[in-house]
């Protein structure tokens, strides 16, 4: 009753009026330790973010550095204003409580919108398009005040995420060890992999940029979950939307999309892409991304008691078996990797 009095008081506060006999209703979650309320009913309601006292800190997987002096919600919420993008209404901030509350943008996420039809074309390609053009604003206009600009995927953060699945998608769903030879030969590959992505150039990178995380208001596409922004190359947020683990969509759409995205980015950008070479990083990336996510679904059941994402680890292997056929050269990678995970088996 206290939480519930504490919701409906930050509601008041943020609207200027109170609203006592407003119904609440807690929100399904997401793999943070963030929880969200929905306070009053449409059409006239308010959400409601709890963060923990250490809300500041930076992101749960691995990054360098201090902890910022600002949530990261905030800061890279003002950022995204600034490029025009479309982004939850803060209507309140109450640090010491550690509560926001935000607009309510419904229920209807980009995945709910898809209506089953997982080759909604028009839809993604809206959802494409914000992407190239975000990407393109935001290498002309970077902001070292950001926090996404003060952070990268390097070669060290490509790595770590790389043994997270030795250690979680490997070791702990086989339940067996490598033996000291694989060991090394899986250390000399993933920092090899990790050289290779590290080198492309880097830009403003969502992070997380998939169905879940796109939400559909009035026809708008409204870009959430953004507080991980950090700097990374062109194709990452592509393969988080178009290798989504809870979406799956065949080849030939993904190569759609993908000269979509190259178009689009060239319209606005005037700058020219070699469409077999980032389709060949992409590829490369789906492997070392969709291995990270493997390894962090598990990772999240078994350290956090969640077991709501392992139905989204197939998904996750088959695109990175897919990722494997087109990037032959790591055939002993796949190898491997396939005796400890089947799944991944050529």
């Amino acid at each position: 009753m206290e939480l519930e009095a504490a919701l409906r008081d930050q509601v008041g506060q943020a609207i200027g009026r109170p609203v006592p006999d407003a119904p609440i209703k807690k929100l399904k979650g997401d793999a943070s330790n963030r929880s969200y309320y929905r306070v009053g009913s449409a059409p006239e309601s308010w959400v409601l973010m709890v963060m923990p006292p250490d809300a500041t800190k930076k992101s749960e997987e691995a990054t360098k550095g201090e902890p910022p002096k600002e949530l990261p919600f905030i800061n890279v919420h003002r950022y995204l204003e600034k490029l025009g993008v479309r982004v939850p209404r803060i209507l309140r901030y109450d640090e010491p409580a550690g509560m926001m509350v935000l607009e309510d943008l419904s229920d209807i996420t980009f995945e709910s919108a898809l209506e089953g039809g997982r080759h909604n074309q028009a839809l993604y390609t809206r959802a494409v398009d914000l992407l190239a053009k975000l990407r393109v604003q935001a290498e002309k206009q970077r902001d070292p005040e950001c926090l996404a600009f003060t952070r990268a995927f390097d070669e060290d953060l490509y790595d770590w995420e790389l043994h997270h699945f030795r250690e979680w998608g490997l070791e702990a769903w086989s339940g067996k060890q490598p033996t000291a030879g694989e060991r090394a030969q899986l250390d000399a590959t993933f920092r090899d992999i990790a050289k290779t992505l590290a080198a492309a150039p880097r830009g403003f990178t969502h992070r997380d940029y998939q169905s879940r995380n796109i939400m559909v208001k009035e026809g708008e596409l409204v870009v959430i979950d953004f507080q991980d922004a950090l700097q990374g190359p062109r194709q990452y947020d592509l393969v988080a939307l178009l290798r989504d683990s809870y979406v799956e969509l065949d080849r030939d759409f993904v190569d759609t999309m993908l000269d979509r995205y190259i178009a689009t980015f060239e319209k606005e950008s005037g700058e020219k892409i070699d469409a077999r070479e980032f389709k060949a990083f992409f590829d490369l990336l789906t492997i070392q991304r969709k291995l990270k996510d493997a390894g962090r679904f598990e990772f999240i059941n078994r350290v956090k008691g969640n077991p709501g994402f392992l139905v989204s680890i197939p998904a996750s292997l088959r695109y990175v078996k897919a990722a494997f056929a087109r990037r032959p050269e790591l055939a002993g990678l796949q190898k491997l990797i396939a005796k400890y995970v089947p799944e991944l088996a050529a």
